[in-house]
Formats: C-alpha cells, structure tokens, sequence
C-alpha cells in the first residue's frame, strides 16, 4: 500500500489537476472500510456515485486517500483503500477561541464556518453572566466544521469543545498567549500589537451583554491580558473572526 508525504504545493497542484471534491471517513487506515450512513446517501444517491468509482476521502487528522467503491449501497457504501496521502501541520501555532455562542444561532454558526476557513485549531463554547444561549447542539456544529473542511480542502478538523462554565474554563492550563477581548473603559493594547508570531494562543470572546466586571478580573487574576480587536464595537461572531483572523495574518 503506498503512502507519501507531499508538501503544501504538491497537495494544492494535486488538488487543482483532479478537482475534488472529498468526502468524510474517518476510519481509512484499514485497506477495506465504508462510508457512514449520510455519506453514504449523499456518495451514491445525490453524487450517483456506483461500483468502481474514485472517491477522495479525508480522516480529518491529516490523513487523505484515494478509494474505490466496491458496494453503492445508499447506506453503507463500501470502499477499497487505493493509496493514502499524509499532509503534516506545518504550522507553527495554535488558535483556540473560547466564545459565548450568540442568541441567534445562525451568527454562531456562521463564526464557526468562517473561523474554519480562516483556520482555527480548537473552539470552546462558554457559559458567562451575560450569556443568552445556554444549550448548544454540538452535533450540528460539528457537521457545520466537517462540511467547512471539506469545502475548504482542509485535512484537519478543528476540535469543539462541550460548552463549559466561564470560572471553569479560566482555571484550565495554557501554555501560549492568553487574551481576554472586552469593551470596557480601561487601557487595553490592541490584539495585533502584544501578540507573539509562532506562539500559541486563547482568545475569549464574549456574548452580546459582553462579559461582566466579575469575570475580566477574575480573566486576569489568571493572567489573561485584556485586548482590544478595534475602535468599533463589534457583534460577539465578528469579534471572533477578527481576533482568528488576525492571529492568521500575523503568522502569514
């Protein structure tokens, strides 16, 4: 069974000569597997997909291979493993944002797709003082990331996080940057201006209320640095793209 490593250029070249569009299976290590069910229906059904068509399939952990259908059954369609690409992270910083979700969930979701795009490692949903949404329904978040990655031809899924408390959340350990982003009066650096190239990073994202007095200096008391994202104020979803955004940039 082949196995290669390609660098950034090879795998876009690879992607332009074929015009992929990928699928999902996170078990393509063995040399037979199958599609789970939705992509199974989505494979054959939507794509008409049949029996000895190539499929390009990501595990989301970096792993990329070229298969073959074997059974077009709409729910379980069976492949055969042809050979598998291994795209290392080259990248030498993580971005993890911890955001309160917004009230309309479709401006959280549209973080989300956004965040991804832009690359992001890993996101926690917070539970604040001023939170208006209290209950997520991570599985639609998650398919919300997988389609992302696969639009965006990414190898890697970023990870979600279960919704946790804001106190909980502060005391984990974090060995990069930590930033606190609020619109409160007091003196704040602009996010671009104090954070390092290379290094890892959390950003806090507050809700719509943003968060309360209580919780910046209990952020800080845990030496999160307070920051700015701008001299407008922004909606909770926008502060999240730019503070992503930024990071990406700045490592660019």
């Amino acid at each position: 069974m082949q196995f290669s490593y390609l660098n950034n250029i090879e795998i876009f070249e690879f992607f332009i000569e074929y015009k992929m569009i990928l699928h999902f299976c996170e078990d393509i290590e063995k040399d037979f597997t199958n599609l789970n069910p939705e992509e199974s229906l989505h494979t054959i059904k939507v794509l008409r997909k049949k029996i000895g068509d190539k499929l390009f399939i990501i595990n989301g952990k970096g792993m990329f291979c070229e298969a073959e259908i074997i059974n077009d059954n709409q729910k379980r369609c069976e492949i055969k493993i042809l050979n598998r690409i291994f795209k290392e992270n080259l990248r030498s910083y993580k971005i993890h944002i911890a955001i309160a979700p917004t009230k309309n969930i479709e401006r959280f979701e549209w973080f989300v797709e956004k965040a991804v795009e832009i690359g992001i490692d890993e996101i926690t949903p917070l539970l604040t003082t001023h939170s208006e949404r209290k209950i997520l329904k991570e599985e639609r978040i998650e398919k919300i990331i997988l389609s992302t990655i696969k639009q965006a031809q990414e190898f890697n899924m970023p990870v979600l996080n279960p919704m946790i408390e804001f106190n909980k959340f502060i005391t984990n350990k974090f060995t990069g940057q930590k930033f606190i982003a609020h619109c409160y009066n007091d003196e704040k650096k602009i996010l671009k201006d104090v954070y390092q190239k290379n290094n890892d990073v959390v950003i806090l994202i507050g809700p719509e209320g943003d968060f309360s007095e209580k919780e910046v200096n209990l952020a800080i008391k845990n030496l999160y640095n307070t920051v700015s994202l701008g001299n407008t104020r922004l909606r909770t979803e926008t502060a999240g793209i730019v503070a992503c955004n930024t990071i990406s940039i700045i490592n660019q």
